[in-house]
Parts: structure tokens; sequence; C-alpha cells
């Protein structure tokens, strides 16, 4: 303790510290700023929802120090996922903001197969979507007043037993998803009036529905909710009064008519050299 006492002993410690500090701990910091790595950034507004795609990105090279753990480094583990919130220009991609499936709002336009389409009708008021209260996977009946200008309502038999699949509000996002969580944009929307209901309907019922659409008037009633294996059994039965109402048209054979040219070319022929 006594050598601690000495000032010319303290004096020469705190010298060599600080040498110690000035070029061994500094360089080593230094260079731990300086050292370089390769991030993913956005170059494009990116919302959530969104498939990004290789325009979106790129890879550039930036200091390590202070990069979260999670930042994603190379863009193929980038493309092709889906932004699940909003990402502007500049902002580095953690791997917590990318998913590898669709928003909720969007997962039933991804199961479209071609059998059947997606279209949206508007609600004019707030009576003719049942006051709000559709989910996703209902099954409505579409109510047409003054059908076809004849001055009756009725419910057109193409559309008896059409399912819900989104109830979307002004702002975009689609409210009433019924696995939505607390933390999605759609429960934040859950209060806000719907909009727009999109039905999952065949060719057939999208003609009607978009000619009830053009004459802006239609009511919605809903006729079940619940398990999506009774759903079914109603969609079902729709489907076969929509095939009963179109009947396929059968398949003509293209085989003869591609006979009759050679048939009438024979034909010619004889007059042509009787001319001659």
């Amino acid at each position: 303790m006594s050598l601690f006492k000495n000032r010319t002993v303290v004096g020469v410690i705190c010298i060599l510290l600080s040498l110690l500090i000035c070029f061994g701990v500094t360089p080593l910091f230094n260079k731990s700023i300086s050292q370089k790595t390769e991030i993913v950034r956005v170059t494009k507004e990116i919302k959530a929802g969104d498939e990004i795609t290789k325009d979106m990105i790129q890879t550039v090279e930036v200091g390590g120090f202070g990069l979260p753990d999670n930042v994603l480094r190379q863009s193929e583990s980038v493309v092709g996922k889906y932004a699940t919130a909003d990402l502007s220009v500049g902002d580095y991609i953690l791997n917590t903001k990318l998913s590898d499936t669709p928003a909720a709002e969007n997962t039933y336009l991804y199961n479209l197969d071609g059998t059947k389409q997606a279209m949206s009708v508007t609600i004019k008021s707030f009576a003719n979507g049942l006051s709000g209260k559709l989910e996703s996977g209902d099954i409505v009946s579409v109510i047409a007043p003054d059908y076809k200008k004849q001055g009756s309502t009725v419910i057109p038999a193409e559309l008896k037993y059409v399912e819900v699949i989104a109830v979307t509000a002004g702002s975009g996002y689609d409210a009433n998803q019924r696995d939505a969580g607390p933390d999605s944009p759609s429960a934040e929307n859950e209060k806000e009036l719907p909009a727009t209901v999109t039905l999952l309907v065949s060719p057939e019922q999208s003609k009607v529905l978009a000619e009830l659409e053009s004459d802006g008037k239609l009511h919605l009633s809903l006729v079940y909710r619940g398990t999506p294996a009774n759903s079914a059994k109603f969609i079902e039965a729709q489907d076969k009064v929509v095939a009963a109402l179109y009947p396929a048209e059968p398949v003509q054979d293209s085989a003869p008519e591609s006979q009759e040219p050679e048939e009438s070319t024979a034909s010619e022929a004889p007059a042509e050299s009787e001319v001659q």
C-alpha cells in the first residue's frame, strides 16, 4: 500500500494505462467499427403484405458495428418473402419483419385455383352488409331488389348460397377475420364500418353479381355461420344449381371439319380442268 502512496509510482502507472488504452484497446475498437459487412437494404417503399422482389432491395456494404444480429445479409433470403411491416427506402431488413406466407388479409387470394373467382361488391349502407357483422367463412344469400327492372325482389338462383371470404373496411384492411390476431391491422380496424364484401363465386355467378353491383341494389343476408364442413354442404348445393342452369356445352369433334376443305379442293380440280 505504501507503494501507491508514492505519487511518482501512481503517475507512472497512469501513464502506462493510458498508453495501453491508446495503442492497445483503441485500435481494436476502431478496427471493429471500421469492419465492413454486407446487408440487404430497401430501395423501394414496401407495404405490409407485399411480396418482396429483386427490384425492391439491394445488397450494400456498411460498417458492421452496432448492427442487429438478425439483420439479413443475403438477397436470396429476402426475395420471395412477404413483409409483415411497412419498410421505407434505406431500411435494412430484419428476419422478424418477413414471413414465408402472405399476410392473413391476403391468404384467400392465394388459394384460388382457377375454378372460382374472388369478387367484391360495395356495401351501400350499414344495413346492406348485415350491420358490419359479416365474417370470412359466412354463407350469405344475395337479395336483389327490383331484379332486372321487373319490380320484384328476389334471391337469384345463382346467388342463394355464397361464401364470404373477406370484409374490407374503407382503409383497405380486411375486417372481421376470424383468425386475426390482436396486433393485426384488421384487429385495429375492427370497429371501422365495412365498405366492401368479397365473395367466392363461379364465372356465371360473377356476371350476375356484376349486374347487381352496376345497378347499385343488393342486400346480403346471413344464411349460415359455423364449421367449414357444414359450409361446404351449402356451397355444394349451390354449385349443383349453377351447373343445372348453365350446362356445359358438348365438345364438337373437329375431325369432319378438317376433311371438308380436302373434299372441296378435290371437287374444284375437275372444274378447273374443264375450263382449260
